[in-house]
């Protein structure tokens, strides 16, 4: 009895843990992280104050700007800074709270996301609405396939009075790569987009409702992410 008395008291007279810090403490801690220039930390401090509280928009709107400051420093491997990772946490913010995509639009974190289709969702223009696939071919960066460690060999800008770019990353059997830029025309009826190159045929594709940018052979397909951190 002495015993179980003793063990009841001194139970009673440790301390209370700590409560654990709420999404905005976090927040808060993550912003002055940020403001500091330390970036990595303050991503931490941001998506632990999205977990903590996950219908808090700021943290998940900083989450994604954080992101993209460090995709900006060429470091996308190290922390995820993939456009679509920070297009993800964006349109969070977003649909959480409306008003973060007016900051969104003059943010210069998110210059990073601008040519994405997700941003042009954002802008309330969607592949799903065939009168916006002109604009969207032309606001959007197109990307191939990525090649093992050599990630994105060929991408397609679409740009005004009806001109296109291809783009092409050759590597040798040195495994030495080589760029090179070829200048082309382009028209659209619909959902179809017919590219014209010097020397060959035009190659007629699709743009579908789902985002996929199609062609036949050479061209291949197209979306709007880049090949990036593979092993």
């Amino acid at each position: 009895m002495i015993l179980a008395l003793s063990l009841a008291l001194a139970l009673s007279a440790a301390p209370a843990a700590a409560p654990a810090p709420s999404g905005r403490a976090l927040n808060t801690q993550g912003f002055r992280l940020y403001q500091s220039g330390h970036f990595p930390e303050a991503l931490e401090k941001f998506q632990q104050a999205a977990q903590a509280t996950p219908d808090y928009a700021l943290a998940h709107y900083n989450a994604a700007a954080t992101l993209g400051v460090l995709r900006k420093q060429g470091k996308v491997c190290e922390y995820s800074a993939h456009r679509d990772v920070i297009v993800e946490k964006l349109t969070t913010a977003v649909r959480l709270d409306a008003r973060r995509l007016q900051r969104a639009r003059e943010d210069r974190d998110l210059d990073v996301i601008r040519d994405t289709l997700g941003w042009q969702k954002l802008l309330g223009r969607t592949p799903e609405k065939e009168a916006d696939v002109p604009a969207l071919l032309k606001a959007v960066s197109w990307y191939g396939p990525g090649v093992g460690v050599y990630g994105t060999t060929r991408a397609l800008k679409f740009q005004d009075k009806g001109r296109v770019e291809l783009w092409r990353k050759n590597v040798d059997d040195s495994g030495t790569p080589r760029e090179s830029r070829t200048p082309g025309t382009y028209t659209v009826r619909g959902r179809t987009v017919e590219v014209k190159l010097p020397g060959s045929a035009p190659i007629t594709g699709t743009l579908s409702a789902a985002g996929a940018l199609t062609f036949p052979e050479p061209l291949g397909a197209f979306s709007d992410n880049p090949s990036e951190c593979e092993a």
